[in-house]
């Protein structure tokens, strides 16, 4: 009995931390790594392929400070303002905000996503948008190098299908698309980060065929995307 409320504590605890124990595969850490000099980043692939996953593994890391021991990407030194993304809000919910919070439908799981659950005050989370367990907004710890709690990073869940306007507002450090959205989104996404000198992620898989976001990406003189 002993034994088996043990194992159930330590997956648990497993479980509240996936961060910790994140370990990429090569392309995901190539993706990871280019972001110490590329602004805007491009992980495209076929679905199942860890795309979605690496995305968010990325965001959490962002939003909390609580990079992984082999990091070599992008690093901030304070509390971000992030936006996350899917092409609707019942996609944004079922794969965005599960990948990051945990299951939707079951609230006492969230913080078994990649923000660990320690990062989260629950209490704080808002909630809306006509959307049965989908979360608008939510305040996440920030830890600094020498991992004290330093500051509130936010995070805000987005759709594409309410069009460019609802894309206009603050300055932000972070922007992830989860699968392509329209060319006159993602520039509203990337002048968010314009102010801060922040950065883009995008992580799909090619359905729309050469688009011009895909351009953007695959176009060989485009220095600044990849």
């Amino acid at each position: 009995m002993l034994h088996s409320i043990l194992q159930r504590e330590i997956e648990l605890r497993k479980a509240r931390n996936r961060l910790k124990d994140y370990q990429p595969y090569p392309k995901q850490a190539e993706f990871h790594e280019a972001g110490a000099t590329i602004r805007e980043r491009l992980f495209l692939a076929g679905n199942r392929c860890g795309k979605t996953e690496s995305g968010a593994m990325e965001v959490g890391a962002h939003l909390t400070g609580k990079y992984p021991p082999w990091w070599n990407g992008k690093r901030f030194t304070k509390p971000i303002r992030a936006w996350a993304a899917g092409v609707t809000g019942e996609s944004s919910r079922d794969v965005v905000q599960a990948k990051l919070f945990g299951p939707p439908d079951r609230r006492s799981e969230w913080g078994t996503g990649t923000i660990p659950h320690a990062c989260l005050d629950l209490g704080k989370v808002a909630t809306g948008r006509g959307i049965a367990g989908a979360i608008d907004m939510a305040p996440i710890r920030h830890y600094n190098a020498a991992g004290h709690f330093d500051g509130w990073s936010s995070l805000a869940i987005k759709s594409y299908e309410r069009g460019r306007e609802k894309w206009q507002g603050p300055g932000l450090e972070l922007v992830w698309f989860d699968e392509e959205p329209p060319m006159d989104i993602y520039l509203e996404g990337l002048t968010r980060t314009n102010e801060t000198g922040g950065i883009v992620l995008l992580t799909c898989t090619p359905l729309i065929g050469m688009s011009s976001v895909m351009m953007r990406f695959l176009q060989p003189d485009n220095d600044a995307a990849r």
